[in-house]
């Protein structure tokens, strides 16, 4: 085979190939996500991207006799989109390391601007529709995959692929580097994604044939991974992505990009070893899920047996009118040993089949941590909020390690893939000179963080209302307390906004105001009494047309008659 020059074709020959070792290594996660899908989530799930199909909306669900394991997806991927990533509060926190101490340092108002400014412009995009999708196909496939690109009307848009779309690999540090897609589009959308200019002769037809035509669906390849050259992307990209037509050799590629940063996030609930796809919640729940599904189609049967069941008759009876309806009547001779009746008698025993379905269902629940998300709604009885308090921090442990693997997997790159975009678009505000180059840190406030943090808070009350009871006997233990600090550690752990929280500077002015004022009140108060005297002395005459004030000061006032 003759080597293709460096350059777009050369990456495209490269990606096809790669294609081929991808699909072997995805194989075995392929096959157990068709089973997982058939039983919990049908619609997510594409076994064969086949274009031209025109039945994807035909019933994929024939699996699927009590649907308890797609609730319970759905319930733990809605929890931890409310816990996790709300749409409704902040739900991280940015910082730089060395200057937290004070919250109201400029440093520290600018991190929240540019929080603010984050938060909004995933609000205003499909950000958080596409990463409850991401949660729903984590809790069932065990990864899920999405892109986010760079869009004039809303800064950012974002895409999700769906399970059997999408190829990964690792890289040595065991982070997802490389994403291969096949998906279709139709006509219209090749015409309006790349041009007319890049696209086949086959599509030219379709659009020229217009109509129906435009709808004709195409099968696309798309591929980001590392830049190693050579492929017509310039080096200051570090990833190289790819779109071309499959099998059209003779085409150049639809389109040949690159990325300062990797546009997409791969997250996975539970990894082992070097294996690019994860495992799920699903995947363990799985046999409780083909359980419940055969237990109540055997419950069905045994109620149809009871209710209708397989009758005998005499055979005087064929061909003759019947009625098996209630009140239905069927006229026979010799009515005493001509009839129908059951072929056997059945005890089905429906009691006992319910409540096995029910136990298989709690362990359903339990997979999905649900007893978690409806925690409170699971309560027998009424309980004081420091107990569910304690009840919802002790199954947050369970999934301690799942919300830090999410954050480093899903929320990290996705922040920093917006505030990249961002930046380049000057859309934040420039940053204070102190902390020009240096690492902006994410935290986030789920709810294991604010549990965490709760405690924290808990020692400072706890702390201060000690102490305020021991001022009371004695005034000088405030002396131990930096109020101060307290209040800037609280509204640190509240995730309260810089701006509420006055500057040090701020506040050591007004203290010097204060101070002054208090110090003139003071020399004012100190003068009321010779003020007081003075006027006491003034009203007091002692004759002569003086008063003993006047007398006081030397005879100063005024002659008690003017000479002629």
């Amino acid at each position: 085979m003759l080597a293709l020059a460096p350059g777009p074709r050369a990456f495209q020959a490269h990606a096809e190939s790669r294609l081929f070792g991808l699909r072997q290594d995805r194989y075995s996660f392929w096959v157990h996500w068709d089973e997982l899908a058939r039983y919990l989530l049908p619609r997510r799930y594409k076994w064969l991207v086949t274009p031209n199909q025109h039945n994807r909306g035909s019933p994929v669900n024939r699996f699927i006799r009590d649907n308890t394991g797609t609730r319970a997806a759905r319930i733990l991927a809605s929890g931890m989109l409310s816990g996790i990533s709300s749409p409704t509060r902040p739900w991280f926190r940015l910082q730089i390391r060395d200057y937290t101490t004070d919250t109201t340092n400029p440093v520290n108002l600018w991190l929240e601007e540019v929080k603010s400014r984050i938060l909004r412009v995933l609000a205003e995009s499909n950000f958080y529709n596409s990463i409850a999708l991401v949660y729903l196909d984590l809790s069932v496939f065990g990864t899920s995959a999405m892109l986010i690109y760079e869009d004039y009307e809303d800064i950012i848009r974002c895409y999700n692929s769906c399970a059997g779309e999408y190829y990964l690999a690792n890289s040595e540090r065991m982070f997802i580097d490389t994403c291969y897609r096949e998906m279709v589009f139709t006509a219209a959308q090749l015409e309006q994604k790349f041009g007319k200019d890049v696209l086949s002769d086959s599509v030219k037809m379709a659009l020229q044939r217009g109509g129906a035509s435009l709808q004709t669906e195409f099968k696309v390849i798309h591929a980001i991974e590392p830049n190693r050259g050579g492929w017509g992307v310039p080096l200051e990209f570090r990833y190289a992505e790819i779109y071309f037509l499959e099998g059209e050799r003779a085409t150049e590629p639809l389109r040949v990009g690159g990325f300062y940063e990797y546009p997409g996030i791969f997250p996975r609930w539970d990894i082992v070893g070097n294996d690019a796809y994860g495992r799920s919640p699903g995947m363990d729940a799985l046999p409780d899920v083909k359980q419940l599904q055969q237990e109540t189609l055997r419950k069905g049967q045994a109620i149809e047996k009871v209710v209708n069941p397989p009758m005998v008759g005499d055979i005087s009876l064929k061909n003759q009118p019947a009625s098996m309806i209630p009140g239905g009547v069927t006229y026979v001779t010799g009515a005493s040993t001509v009839g129908f009746k059951a072929a056997y008698q059945i005890d089905p025993r429906i009691s006992e089949m319910v409540e096995d379905i029910r136990e298989i269902q709690e362990r359903i629940g339990l997979t999905f941590h649900n007893d978690l998300f409806l925690m409170i709604s699971q309560l027998d009885t009424v309980r004081t909020a420091t107990e569910i308090d304690a009840r919802r921090e002790e199954k947050l442990v369970m999934l301690g390690p799942v919300l830090t693997r999410f954050g480093d997997e899903a929320l990290t790159p996705a922040l920093r893939r917006v505030y990249s975009i961002m930046t380049r678009l000057q859309l934040l505000p420039p940053p204070p000179p102190e902390v020009q180059g240096m690492p902006i840190e994410i935290s986030y406030a789920s709810m294991l963080q604010e549990a965490q943090r709760a405690v924290a808070t808990t020692g400072i009350e706890r702390l201060l209302t000690v102490v305020g009871g021991m001022a009371a006997i004695d005034p000088q233990v405030m002396d131990n307390v930096d109020l101060d600090e307290a209040t800037d550690e609280y509204a640190s752990l509240l995730d309260v906004s810089p701006r509420i929280i006055r500057s040090r500077k701020d506040l050591e002015a007004i203290r010097s105001e204060r101070a002054k004022a208090e110090a003139q009140a003071a020399a004012l108060e100190a003068t009321l009494p010779a003020v007081e005297a003075a006027k006491t002395l003034s009203e007091t005459p002692v004759g002569g047309g003086q008063t003993a004030l006047t007398a006081m000061l030397g005879g100063g006032g005024l002659p008690a008659s003017r000479p002629i």
